[in-house]
């Protein structure tokens, strides 16, 4: 029997809270430069050997290049370099929460720009979301992190919230195994050349525990991208995403794995990241 898109969502979220985890247990001997860099790098390999396995070569296709590279470079490169930024600077369950806003971002841009209504569920969701991202901005006062620091799983939620509809786009023309391999080709150009014209080339260097941690990190959530792009080949928006949305929750448990980060969810995280994932949930619907 295949797997439903629901489990694939879920299992997707579930790659994504243990990439979370990971790479955070990285960040603590090396940079985010690195723990990016490393991270895209990771994808591009994997993605690279299960297409050439996987994929036929009459399938092979130049019409998804321009939806998943441009999605490579908003969501992959602008998405995870932030994202990484994130968990080095608020720590991991605040970041996955805050870079769990995709959908709102979504709601919000469909509303602006092509004039969706606003709907109780949407007005509900956000109402609950603000909630929430209040609880999480109080905590910091209790977990060390500044409040404006949250600016950025909020920019990293923003640039993945953008690229879902052309990811399903592309996906009319390419498989998901071929879209993920654009995609992250994309984003290893972009990054190895944001890296090496912003000067900071020497950041890439870690330490070997760092490095397996970026490399077991890439590993998880390439894995979880290529599983959302799988789910989302076979459910709909609507569904998969939402489901996806759990990994905060996933988070909280995995963090509970390792004393150092159990010390910090007080019950400020803990109640923010379920309100937010609530939110998320009523925004859908």
């Amino acid at each position: 029997m295949l797997p439903t898109p629901h489990l694939l969502a879920l299992s997707s979220a579930l790659f994504a809270a243990s990439a979370t985890i990971l790479i955070h247990r990285g960040l603590q001997g090396s940079s985010f430069y690195a723990g990016a860099w490393i991270n895209v790098v990771v994808g591009a390999v994997v993605a690279w050997s299960a297409a050439v396995l996987l994929v036929p070569i009459e399938e092979y296709t130049w019409r998804a290049v321009p939806y998943f590279a441009l999605s490579g470079l908003i969501g992959t490169t602008g998405g995870r370099l932030f994202r990484v930024l994130a968990i080095q600077k608020v720590g991991a369950p605040v970041s996955a929460a805050g870079t769990n806003l995709t959908p709102l971002v979504a709601s919000v841009l469909a509303i602006l720009l092509l004039g969706e209504r606003v709907t109780l569920p949407i007005v509900g969701g956000t109402l609950v979301i603000v909630a929430g991202t209040i609880l999480l901005s109080l905590s910091g006062r209790y977990t060390g992190f500044q409040v404006r620091h949250l600016a950025y799983p909020f920019i990293a939620a923003s640039c993945f919230g953008t690229v879902q509809i052309l990811r399903k786009l592309g996906l009319a023309s390419a498989g998901p195994l071929l879209g993920a391999t654009i995609n992250v080709t994309a984003a290893l150009i972009a990054m190895t050349t944001f890296v090496a014209a912003s000067g900071n080339a020497g950041s890439l260097r870690c330490s070997r525990r760092s490095l397996l941690y970026f490399i077991a990190g890439g590993i998880a959530e390439n894995g979880g991208v290529f599983l959302l792009l799988l789910s989302l080949g076979f459910g709909d928006v609507s569904v998969v995403i939402p489901l996806a949305g759990t990994a905060p929750l996933f988070v909280l448990g995995l963090a509970y794995l390792f004393p150092s980060e159990r010390a910090k969810l007080g019950w400020r995280i803990v109640a923010g990241v379920v309100l937010i994932v609530l939110g998320v949930a009523l925004l859908s619907r």
